[in-house]
């Protein structure tokens, strides 16, 4: 797969913030262009149009793209059975999916959300299904915890039943909390990363920056972006340092925020409004961040990894469990 993953969740304008179809197809024809094949999208972005958009744009060379999508959410309406990780969702979604898309297989289907109520066996069994099925070539999942991703594939494995072979999540220089649980569980069950919003809804370009007007059509002026990404002297300090890392280069903050998510060993979804957002976005991959320059960066942005973390990598545990031979026992 390509290094960059394009997202499509700008593909439409049925949430008052997207790019309308053409300019959405420039986009996706310069991805190509650029040598991008991994396209990311949802049964729920822009109400259907971003599927929509991508069937009628793949005509003629699907094989050649390693498409993703999603299901789990709906608006909400009169049907509770809508939205849900739950398998008549599921099994509906992908067949509506595969309508919009124009096709009948989708390389990476995803569960989007956990929904705190579907048993895993369910799903994971479901996932299965479509696979056997031919309809999904691989299965992945975004936005759960670390314990039940974790059970799940150990589910997939005793069972024989297709495991999650990609994790997408949100990971940016402002949302490290990933580096926890999620990013090591992923790498020691040998499961891909995607990571979405490398940009932190827009904010490490900059252009929220104080002093700064914000368009008002921006998706950051959601009431979610909003709450998510409160103003504090955190979040200033990495925008910040960011900036500086960018003048430095001589590049965009984006182009820096970007790098540092690759330099993480970590695919990120780049998606934009406009073509020259999308080309600023593009160029990241000549950009190669120097030891110094990601020490500053990671050290602005580090969090605190807490309990059980902090504990078992404090110097007193560190010898109590190895009698004191951590340090010899670590050089051997």
């Amino acid at each position: 797969m390509s290094e960059l993953c394009l997202g499509t969740m700008t593909f439409g304008e049925g949430w008052g913030w997207g790019s309308p179809k053409e300019e959405s197809r420039r986009i996706y024809e310069r991805f190509r262009e650029a040598g991008g094949n991994f396209v990311d999208t949802a049964n729920v972005y822009t109400g259907g149009a971003s599927e929509t958009f991508l069937g009628e744009f793949m005509e003629g060379h699907r094989q050649q793209i390693v498409l993703a999508t999603k299901y789990t959410n709906s608006w909400p309406g009169p049907d509770p059975n809508a939205a849900g990780n739950h398998r008549k969702n599921m099994m509906q979604a992908v067949e509506a999916s595969l309508k919009r898309l124009r096709t009948d297989y989708i390389d990476l289907y995803l569960l989007h959300i956990w929904d705190r109520m579907t048993p895993i066996e369910e799903v994971m069994r479901g996932f299965d299904d479509l696979v056997r099925q031919g309809k999904v070539v691989y299965a992945g999942v975004s936005d759960m915890p670390a314990w039940l991703v974790s059970r799940a594939n150990t589910l997939a494995e005793l069972r024989g039943w297709a495991p999650f072979i990609n994790l997408q999540i949100e990971y940016s220089l402002l949302q490290r909390t990933v580096e926890r649980d999620l990013i090591p569980m992923a790498r020691s069950l040998g499961i891909g990363i995607t990571a979405w919003s490398p940009l932190a809804g827009g904010l490490l370009t900059g252009k929220y920056a104080k002093g700064r007007e914000s368009a008002g059509d921006s998706r950051f002026n959601t009431p979610m972006m909003q709450e998510r990404y409160r103003e504090d002297a955190r979040r200033d300090a990495i925008v910040a340092a960011v900036q500086d890392v960018a003048r430095e280069l001589g590049r965009s903050p984006a182009q820096v925020a970007i790098a540092w998510v690759l330099a993480q060993n970590t695919l990120p979804i780049i998606g934009a409004r406009r073509m020259d957002q999308f080309e600023d976005n593009l160029a990241a991959t000549s950009l190669t961040l120097t030891p110094e320059q990601l020490f500053k960066l990671d050290d602005v942005s580090k969090i605190e990894m807490g309990f059980p973390h902090d504990f078992i990598n404090s110097e007193f545990v560190k010898n109590l469990t190895t009698a004191g031979h951590y340090a010899s026992i670590v050089a051997a």
